[in-house]
């Protein structure tokens, strides 16, 4: 056999092996399942190849015109697949010339001995690649046409993890936000395809600072390299004792900081933060900083100082004694707030939480004993495995302003393995890698890695330490160097982010910016994308006093709102905010249809396989309805009438109604930003 054995592959039954079902005219009726076939056939042929060389010309020499011809007919078939049309006859011809070759040996296609059938799956996923255009990540488009059917995707991606309609635990189809800066090669520019395993969790937060211009689009992130101090005593020995003591022998030990956070000094840095760069939008702690009994009072803290975004590494607990407990990154979202606003008057926090968690367990051998000093409490003869329960991989993608983020632990920032392929493939805008490590210099092995993701796929990086275990990384007894942070992305460069003496944090100003979206297969590239850059570093000292930080009162309205909608159900009402905002930019009459589409009662869940939606969120649905019947009431809706209805809540607007209110207001007015 040749080629690993695809000499006795067909197209048909190499569909069949992945997905278990066969190549139907079903699938027309939803781009992303042609993308997920075409996508497949293609990599398993390895025939994408041939977009830059033999054995023909590409683009087809007879279509001097093909990616316009490409472009037209991804937005017929958007709009078909909204209205259960016909698709339009590229695709058609491109379809019936597939299912007739099905039973093509997939070597012939892998060889280039099938130059008019690689034509057609080229041509098939590229449309489809462009019709999968805004499922996932919010983009510019020039009409309101297929808006319902960018919504219905974009729940399909929220609920089920893919925006296929095929299996996710077979395959899934998702959004990619980045492609390569450096040139490389990409076959797609809106959707990637991966298989089964890991999970992909894709949330969309109405977080943003007000606004319709470029001014809107920054980030202040305050950095907590905390504990400040880490001392040998809190890396202890986990229950158990040496595992195999005569042969390569191992133990498992915890690293638990006796000392608690401290939410006194927080509350003066945030007030130092605050008073130089006017708020502070997102708070960042790295790995096992914080204790998950503190989640509650740092959030009712940060409530205080208008912080609406939380990403902490948290040390978890385990109800079960036979197993250990878990580390995860906890990411804490509170998007009733407007980013950097004090909050003085809210008796009691909302905060929305997502957890991403730690694949891979820390390994200590002699020479990190020795580099970090542990050796009065871990024996540098044993290898010390970190005693922390390990989860099935999963990855949590933030959609929050213009942004894509996700998070990773430690470790599973060096490791190879499917969640560095997801992270690699979807693109996101920003990763932050939250450590328990030394000196983020440009030498050291975390920045390796977060070069290899700045230059493909783009994605700028954000690692951050604890001072506490920079401090005592001396290895060889060299000078600490005090560097807590590091910066990467694809245009910057690099920047060693340290924590001067006398700081507490470091405030750190991002800024977005259009990015340019590439693909081999002859389409011109398009200025759509979002890229993130680093505008300002300011080290952070905390001032004598603080604000008032006093714990808020149990049992609030605001509080009400986070316990009446999941994190889920705010993505899927965001989801159709967006269309919303999107329909009143292009086609202001076509609103309300909008909103009926998104009711329970809707026909098309059932055909894309979905459960309609909770009888909470189809209240919050009626709302968004009802204010838009109020921003009609003297004339077609616009996006200043609806935004201006929005801000006038009464004092006795329900939790879901306020929450229904900001929605939709950070909705249109991203969109407004993106038009501008």
């Amino acid at each position: 056999m040749t080629n690993g054995g695809t000499d006795s592959l067909t197209l048909a039954s190499t569909w069949r092996a992945v997905v278990g079902s066969t190549i139907d005219d079903g699938l027309l009726t939803w781009p992303p399942d042609v993308f997920a076939l075409t996508d497949v056939l293609l990599h398993r042929s390895e025939a994408f190849r041939f977009t830059l060389g033999p054995p023909g010309e590409w683009p087809p020499a007879g279509s001097p015109g093909w990616a316009e011809e490409v472009e037209r007919a991804a937005t017929l078939w958007r709009t078909a697949a909204e209205r259960s049309d016909a698709p339009p006859d590229l695709v058609v011809e491109a379809w019936h010339l597939i299912a007739r070759h099905a039973d093509v040996p997939l070597e012939h296609l892998a060889q280039g001995r099938e130059p008019v059938v690689c034509e057609a799956l080229l041509t098939l996923h590229a449309v489809a690649d462009e019709a999968c255009a805004g499922l996932g990540v919010a983009l510019d488009s020039s009409d309101a046409d297929a808006g319902v059917y960018r919504a219905r995707g974009r729940e399909l991606l929220v609920r089920t993890g893919s925006m296929a309609r095929l299996d996710p635990h077979l395959l899934r189809v998702l959004p990619k936000v980045r492609t390569p800066p450096t040139g490389r090669a990409a076959h797609s520019r809106y959707a990637c395809v991966q298989d089964g395993v890991p999970d992909a969790c894709w949330h969309k937060v109405p977080a943003r600072h007000r606004g319709s211009d470029v001014r809107s689009e920054f980030a202040r992130i305050l950095l907590l390299p905390w504990p400040l101090r880490v001392r040998a005593s809190d890396f202890r020995p986990a229950d158990g004792g040496v595992r195999r003591p005569d042969r390569e022998p191992y133990a498992f030990f915890e690293f638990a900081p006796r000392e608690a956070l401290d939410l006194d000094l927080l509350d003066r840095v945030l007030t130092s933060a605050r008073d130089e760069a006017g708020g502070v939008d997102v708070v960042y702690l790295p790995e096992s900083a914080v204790d998950a009994t503190e989640i509650a009072g740092l959030e009712a803290l940060l409530h205080r100082h208008g912080v609406v975004f939380l990403q902490a590494g948290v040390r978890e607990h385990s109800p079960d004694p036979t197993r250990f407990p878990g580390s995860a990154i906890h990411i804490g979202i509170n998007p009733l707030l407007e980013k950097g606003a004090s909050r003085t008057d809210e008796p009691a926090p909302p905060w929305w939480h997502i957890r991403q968690g730690k694949h891979h367990r820390w390994s200590l051998d002699r020479a990190q004993i020795d580099q970090y000093h542990l050796g009065g409490q871990l024996h540098p003869q044993v290898r010390w495995w970190e005693a922390v329960d390990v989860p099935r991989q999963a990855v949590q993608f933030v959609e929050v302003a213009e942004l894509t983020l996700a998070c990773l632990v430690c470790e599973d920032l060096a490791q190879n393995d499917d969640v560095a392929e997801l992270i690699r493939a979807v693109g996101p805008t920003i990763v932050f890698p939250a450590l328990l490590d030394g000196p983020q210099l440009g030498s050291r092995w975390a920045s390796r890695y977060a070069s290899g993701l700045a230059d493909d796929p783009g994605s700028a990086v954000l690692t951050l330490t604890s001072y506490g275990m920079v401090a005592r990384s001396r290895p060889n007894d060299r000078a600490v160097a005090p560097v807590v942070a590091l910066w990467k992305d694809s245009t910057g460069g690099f920047h060693e982010i340290p924590l001067e003496a006398g700081a507490h944090a470091v405030l750190l100003t991002v800024c977005m910016d259009r990015a340019t979206r590439r693909s081999a297969d002859g389409r011109a590239p398009a200025n759509n994308g979002t890229e993130c850059f680093a505008a300002a570093i300011h080290q952070v000292r905390a001032r004598a006093a603080g604000a008032d930080s006093r714990p808020p009162a149990a049992g609030s309205a605001a509080s009400a709102a986070s316990a009446a909608l999941d994190v889920h159900e705010l993505t899927v009402l965001t989801c159709w905010a967006e269309a919303v905002a999107e329909a009143l930019a292009y086609a202001p009459e076509r609103t309300a249809g909008v909103v009926a589409e998104a009711r329970a009662d809707a026909a098309w869940r059932k055909e894309l396989g979905l459960e309609p939606p909770t009888p909470r969120l189809d209240e919050a649905i009626t709302d968004m309805a009802s204010l838009l019947a109020e921003a009609a009431a003297r004339g077609e809706p616009t996006r200043g009438a609806l935004i201006a209805v929005a801000e006038r809540a009464p004092s006795d607007t329900s939790p879901i109604a306020r929450l229904v209110r900001r929605v939709l207001i950070a909705m249109v007015e991203e969109r407004s930003t993106r038009l501008t």
